[in-house]
């Protein structure tokens, strides 16, 4: 009994898929091995205590930065401790930061966690507000207790400094005039 097709045509077929699929998949391989690099995971401080990535390793750490954790040193390191609703991770970084970084807002660093447990960012992205969020992540968020859209700060931060009202606690301009 024979696995071939009786058709010399079908045959034909067969024998060139067999042929290409090997090189196709080994190309494949090759490109993945080749970005093994460059692939940069994202975590929240939750999800990293959880998967443990070794030191080293390039990935992305999302949360908020808690109130009262920015430390700026005169050789322009910032230290600072992002967070989510379960775990809190020290992040050092060095350069300048974006104009609109600040306690309670949203960041994504980019880098990596030394030895010691610190996560050092070579980079630091701050996010804007809810606004820009996809429908999903802030469902998620409202879930969780953590939104705080439509100009109302959160209930575990304070104002910014220099509002007096509700209505300018989202930037230090009223929500009407704020930028889309």
């Amino acid at each position: 009994m024979s696995f071939l097709p009786k058709s010399p045509k079908a045959r034909r077929r067969l024998t060139l898929i067999l042929a290409i699929a090997p090189v196709l998949a080994l190309a494949v391989g090759l490109t993945l091995w080749g970005l093994r690099d460059s692939i940069s995971f994202f975590y929240t401080p939750s999800q990293a205590e959880a998967a443990k990535p070794p030191p080293g390793r390039s990935i992305q750490l999302g949360g908020l930065v808690a109130a009262g954790s920015v430390v700026k040193h005169p050789d322009g390191r910032v230290e600072f401790t992002v967070q989510d609703q379960q775990a809190a991770d020290k992040v050092v970084f060095q350069g300048d930061l974006p104009d609109l970084f600040r306690e309670g807002q949203g960041i994504v660093a980019t880098g990596s966690y030394r030895a010691d447990g610190v996560f050092e960012a070579k980079r630091v992205l701050a996010k804007h507000d809810e606004r820009y969020m996809p429908r999903e992540v802030s469902k998620a968020l409202k879930e969780q207790g953590e939104w705080y859209g439509d100009g109302q700060a959160p209930k575990h931060a304070a104002p910014d400094a220099g509002s007096t009202d509700a209505a300018t606690a989202g930037g230090g301009r009223p929500a009407a005039s704020r930028p889309l």
